[in-house]
């Protein structure tokens, strides 16, 4: 009964019911006007068809596209208003307008010399570099002190230790936190900071935190000063689907890490909701932090209105040299029209020579992913892909699951994680090049969430990476294409159903 009330009082379950209220509201008055005047519903079906029109058109995923086509088509003309309310990647436009303006004060030029370095070690990493730089606006570095962090448990014992280092700001950004160990063992932690003088920020998505009531009130408290990206608001024209998925931790510029890992008990298998949990994450220092802390600082000066010379925020590395490689944080936003974190994918797996191993917790992807990993395995690279065992979200896995037969055929190798969940996003390929982050193989991460990444090349990070990947293999299930080809016809009905939607989830 106490779990009911809470429910019922949620903050997510009263927006919900005002929500759905409001799109009720205009539907029944849509009807009215439909039963009492004809012209209305001829007037509401010929918009219905030049909506279909535009959708089709619009330079988007057309997974997306079609998936909304449907939904107007099969119940017109009601589909239509329904789309115009939630369809669509409503990215506020104040959002938008401040993301761009904040470029001409946060953006970093390339050092040259060193992108010359990089083409001399590999000229299609260099280009995968150039695009990004290009479409992100943030540079390639030499690589220094770099770790990568193959657990949860692992990540959160790093991440404290540096912050107890922390001389002057603490950044974070997530896009869950839960009350549990993690976060009270973290909250401790950074109060005493505070206390310290250390100048310590939030910033986390308010969907992702929906269940945490006290969460704002905890950090207030502890003197930490607090953002919270995109406030869902009761109003049925929202802005739900672009949500700040980026999860960062920053220390003084001096080190970054990024990663699939959330704050939940759950990330570090305190807590077991889908047996095991495998996340990732990597610890990095060097000048490509400062990349991360813009990247914080654009969204804090959204929402709060200050505007602080970035430049203050910069670490000093006189002491010490780079070490071997090169490390590259960057973004992607809805905000503009690069799909940089699809777009990366693409060209890693496009440019693969010998091998291309992906971790991801879901595979619900459009045509070109499709096409570009059955044909990086029909012309002789490894293709692997590691993907839960136990989901967290069935009908979602059921879509990754609709995947696997074009892939398998074509050579992909499909392997599912035995002991639990993957939440792992990484890409690892030819003992050259990997990225980590928090870009999920699937149309909310490539098209409306903000996501963040970092790629090295000709680094140990690289390797470690592989070295993860290989041993998570070896805990796996290889799926085969009898096994595909073995379910009920039933079930593969529904699998090609949800995939019609899959734009949508």
């Amino acid at each position: 009964m106490r779990k009911l009330l809470k429910l019922l009082t949620s903050k997510m379950f009263l927006l919900s019911v005002v929500i759905i209220a409001q799109i009720l509201i205009v539907l029944y008055y849509i009807y009215s006007f439909i039963y009492t005047y004809n012209f209305i519903y001829i007037l509401l079906m010929f918009l219905s068809a030049l909506l279909v029109i535009w959708v089709v058109n619009r330079d988007e995923n057309p997974s997306y596209g079609i998936a909304w086509t449907i939904i107007i088509l099969m119940f017109p003309p009601m589909g239509a208003v329904v789309y115009l309310l939630i369809g669509g990647r409503k990215t506020p436009k104040e959002l938008r307008e401040k993301i761009t303006e904040s470029f001409e004060d946060f953006e970093v030029d390339q050092d040259e010399s060193i992108m010359a370095s990089l083409e001399e070690y590999d000229t299609h990493v260099a280009k995968q570099s150039r695009y990004i730089y290009n479409a992100s606006h943030y540079p390639i570095h030499h690589a220094r002190r770099a770790e990568y962090l193959e657990s949860g448990e692992k990540k959160f014992k790093v991440m404290l230790a540096e912050i107890e280092k922390a001389k002057h700001y603490i950044f974070l950004e997530y896009f869950i936190i839960k009350d549990g160990y993690m976060w009270q063992t973290l909250l401790a932690v950074l109060k005493r900071k505070v206390e310290a003088g250390v100048d310590v920020r939030i910033i986390y998505d308010d969907w992702g935190t929906a269940g945490f009531e006290g969460l704002k009130k905890q950090c207030l408290d502890a003197g930490i000063k607090v953002v919270v990206f995109n406030p869902i608001k009761p109003r049925f024209a929202i802005t739900i689907n672009n949500r700040s998925h980026r999860k960062a931790c920053i220390v003084d510029g001096r080190v970054g890490i990024v990663g699939g890992m959330n704050i939940a008990d759950e990330y570090i298998n305190k807590i077991q909701r889908f047996g095991h949990w495998k996340d990732t994450a990597v610890l990095f220092e060097g000048e490509a932090v400062h990349a991360l802390t813009l990247m914080f600082l654009q969204f804090y000066r959204f929402y709060t209105g200050t505007h602080e010379d970035p430049s203050q925020f910069i670490y000093d590395f006189k002491d010490g040299e780079p070490t071997h490689g090169f490390v590259q944080a960057f973004c992607d936003a809805p905000t503009d029209h690069d799909d940089v974190g699809l777009d990366s994918h693409l060209n890693l797996i496009n440019n693969a020579k010998d091998y291309v191993y992906i971790q991801t917790p879901y595979l619900i992807i459009g045509y070109e992913m499709l096409k570009a990993l059955s044909l990086a395995a029909q012309s002789g690279v490894d293709v692997r892909i590691i993907v839960p065992g136990i989901p967290d979200k069935k009908i979602v896995n059921q879509v990754t699951k609709s995947n696997y037969e074009v892939l398998i055929k074509n050579g992909v190798k499909i392997y599912e994680y035995t002991p639990g969940f993957v939440h792992s996003k990484t890409i690892v390929s030819d003992d050259k090049i990997c990225t980590i982050g928090t870009t999920n193989m699937d149309f909310r991460s490539y098209y409306l969430h903000y996501e963040s990444t970092v790629l090295f090349a000709d680094h140990e990070v690289v390797d470690a990476c592989k070295q993860d990947t290989l041993d998570t293999f070896e805990i796996s299930h290889l799926v085969t294409l009898e096994e595909v080809r073995s379910v009920s016809t039933l079930l593969r009905l529904f699998r090609g159903s949800v995939k019609i939607f899959s734009g949508l989830l």
